[in-house]
Order: C-alpha cells, then sequence, then structure tokens
C-alpha cells in the first residue's frame, strides 16, 4: 500500500526542444542577463552609497549623543539624541483573543503551521546530436508540516494534491506601551528586539477552545493542534506553538521628543535608533551597529557580484546552444564561456564599486588613487634604482 502511494504521489514528465527553439530562448536569456547586470549594478552603486550614509550617521551620532536619567524626561533634550538604559515595563498584558493566550511578556509570537501538501521536482537535461535537448522532470509529492501556506493550484500534478487555505496566521503581538522610565518605546524598535523563548500551552486550554472553534483540540507537549489525532495528521490539520520575549532590561538610542523616543535624522542623511539587550555603553552600541553595517555591506557586494556573473553568463549563453550541435564542443563553450563571465564581473564589479566612492566620497576615492600611484611610482623608481646600481653582466 505505501509503495503504491509513493508511486501516486510521484510524476516523471519528458520535455523535448528543438535546436532553433532553444537558440531562441537562449536569445532571451540574453536579454534577461543583460537586464541582471544593469540591475546589479544599480545594486552595488546603491549598496556604498548606503554603506558610507550609515556609516557617517553612525558617526556623527557617536559624537553627539546624550546620556539621560530614565526616571524623568527633561524637555531640554527634545530633539537631541539620547542614550537611555533600564529595564522595559509595559502597560498591560498580551491577549491573543484567538486561541485565549495571555502572556505579561514585552512580545507574544505565534507560529502557525498546517499539514499541506508539497511538491519538489528535479530535473536532468540530455543533449542530443544535432543540438536538441531531452529535459526528464521528476515531479514529488509528500505532506509536511509548513509555516506558510503552499498554493496547490500551481502543482504540476493538481488532482489528490489540494491543499486548503490556512485558517490562522503568524501573529507577532506587542505589548502596550512599552518604555524604559519616562521614556516610551516606539512599536518598530521592539518589534524585532529580543531572543524568543518557548510558552507552553496548558492542557486545560483544549476543551474551551474546542466548545469555542467546533473542532477538535488537543494539546500535546505545549503544542496546540487543530487536529482529531496529531500523531497521524491529515492534510488541512493545524499546529500552534507560542514563544514569548520577556520583559528584561535594555539600552536604547535614539532621537527624544515629548511622545518618547524615535529615529534621530542625522546631517548625513540617515538615522539612529539603536537598541540592544542589556545595559551597554553608547559606545559598545555604536560600535555594534558599525560591524552590522560593513558586514551587510559585503554581502549585498557579493550578492551583487553573484547577480551579475549569472547575467554575463545568459548574455554568452547563445554561444553554448550554437556548439550543442555537437554536444562535446557544447560543454567547452559553456566552460570557457564561464571563465569569461567570471573575468568580466571581476572587472565591472570593482569598477562601479570605485566609481561610487567617487561619487560619493570623491576627495576619499581621489587620495586612495593618488597614494596609490605615489606607491606604484615609488615602487619602479626604487626597481630602476635597483637596476642601475646592479647592472647585469653578458656571458662570455
Amino acid at each position: 500500500m505505501a509503495e503504491e502511494e509513493a508511486r501516486r504521489d510521484e510524476v516523471t514528465e519528458i520535455q523535448r526542444t528543438g535546436w532553433l527553439t532553444r537558440l531562441g530562448q537562449s536569445f532571451i536569456g540574453a536579454v534577461i542577463g543583460l537586464l541582471m547586470i544593469v540591475g546589479a549594478g544599480v545594486l552595488l552603486f546603491w549598496n556604498e552609497g548606503r554603506a558610507i550614509e550609515t556609516a557617517q550617521s553612525l558617526s556623527e551620532g557617536a559624537a553627539v549623543v546624550v546620556q539621560v536619567d530614565p526616571a524623568k524626561l527633561d524637555p531640554a533634550n527634545d530633539g537631541r539624541l539620547v542614550y537611555v538604559a533600564g529595564p522595559i515595563v509595559v502597560g498591560s498584558s498580551i491577549n491573543d483573543v484567538d486561541f485565549g493566550i495571555r502572556s505579561t511578556a514585552l512580545r507574544l509570537v505565534r507560529k502557525v503551521e498546517m499539514y499541506q501538501w508539497t511538491e519538489e521536482q528535479q530535473s536532468e537535461t540530455h543533449k542530443k546530436l544535432g543540438g536538441a535537448e531531452e529535459k526528464v522532470t521528476t515531479y514529488r509529492y509528500a505532506r509536511k508540516w509548513m509555516d506558510h501556506a503552499v498554493d496547490s493550484s500551481k502543482f504540476h500534478e493538481r488532482p489528490g494534491h489540494a491543499n486548503p487555505a490556512m485558517a490562522y496566521q503568524q501573529r507577532n503581538l506587542l505589548a502596550p506601551k512599552p518604555r524604559i522610565g519616562a521614556y516610551g518605546l516606539p512599536d518598530n524598535l521592539v518589534s524585532g528586539f529580543g531572543t524568543t523563548q518557548p510558552v507552553l500551552v496548558g492542557d486545560d486550554r483544549a476543551a474551551p477552545l474546542e466548545r469555542r472553534l467546533r473542532k477538535p483540540v488537543r494539546v500535546v507537549d505545549g503544542v496546540l493542534y487543530i487536529a482529531n489525532d496529531p500523531a497521524q495528521p491529515v492534510v488541512g490539520d493545524v499546529r500552534i506553538s507560542y514563544g514569548e520575549v520577556p520583559l528584561q532590561e535594555a539600552s536604547v538610542i535614539a532621537r527624544q521628543s515629548p511622545l518618547g523616543l524615535g529615529p534621530y535624522k542625522t546631517h548625513a542623511g540617515g538615522t539612529v535608533e539603536l537598541i540592544m539587550a542589556g545595559r551597554v555603553p553608547s559606545t559598545d552600541m555604536f560600535k555594534s551597529a558599525q560591524e552590522e553595517n560593513e558586514t551587510l555591506t559585503w554581502l549585498i557586494r557579493a550578492g551583487g557580484c553573484v547577480l551579475m556573473f549569472i547575467g554575463f553568463c545568459l548574455i554568452l549563453a547563445p554561444l553554448g546552444v550554437v556548439g550543442d550541435l555537437i554536444p562535446i564542443v557544447g560543454d567547452a563553450v559553456r566552460a570557457g564561456a564561464g571563465v569569461v563571465g567570471l573575468l568580466f564581473t571581476a572587472i565591472v564589479a570593482p569598477l562601479i564599486i570605485a566609481v561610487a566612492w567617487l561619487w560619493y566620497r570623491p576627495v576619499v576615492a581621489i587620495s586612495v588613487v593618488v597614494v596609490g600611484a605615489l606607491f606604484a611610482w615609488g615602487a619602479i623608481w626604487l626597481a630602476r634604482l635597483h637596476k642601475a646600481d646592479h647592472p647585469v653582466t653578458p656571458r662570455a
């Protein structure tokens, strides 16, 4: 029975594409590749501006930040960048009205999963003499707990693999009126703050929920199941777990206003609004923010380079299709195109970054170029001097 079900949940499709069709598709891919290169260039250029603006804003903030007493809000500091540290308190507890779960924490996170059909596909491509291509795609279907809705209408094999709509969604519930002493904290600052700890739902929640929802409800190991049998789930069953970020001490750097704290606009054009768990000195908070900015900058640079490399490969892809008239030749051409694409990326991406620095920080960029030129000139001069002091004697 299990083998029959496995065979039914696996479908294989064979698709054959002629050489002319593949060539036409490769030219369409080349156009897409060109757009990807342009997009990667824009991303790399924008990233340098973002990184410079953020770094300058953090340096500016570190120079003007003022430490304040959390017990009272001094109107003299309105509009200034302030540093405040202390325990976070809230106006009242959190209540997830859908399931009657209460928490005295700063945040209550509801995780919703539904047992659904999922589709996985695996493809193998075989080149044929004359440039044709045969693509064998296997579609496999399995039932899994997923924390997002899987659209079964897009499955290759839809009959027998239908997923219902998710009746409940993830929630990130914030306690009302969070503050440190007299300083109110904005929701956007605390919505991602802190480390989530698991919250176990009591067994006593099952019976009232079952009566209200008019569906079978079970609690297993602190997790809510809207299902007949959690041990043998069926498609459409739902399980709900909770986590919370407890009330704790925090350090905040932000702009003071009569209503509380908010983002501080810098002369560099960026904003400063930082929060960290515990009592952390302001110098350490700025240092950490600068390190995060550097890490993000390099990640975006890497992503932009990968995007550009793929774009160059797509532009050169028609050459590989032409070479596929003889399969082994096409593979060699594609390998060479990959090397060329990598070389073009290694030239163009750094050039765009250099131009961005000239645009955003011309003085620094020109200084780097001048210093580099002086070092190069010095190296050449020393090499010539060494050659003059040690002439090469011709052999007899």
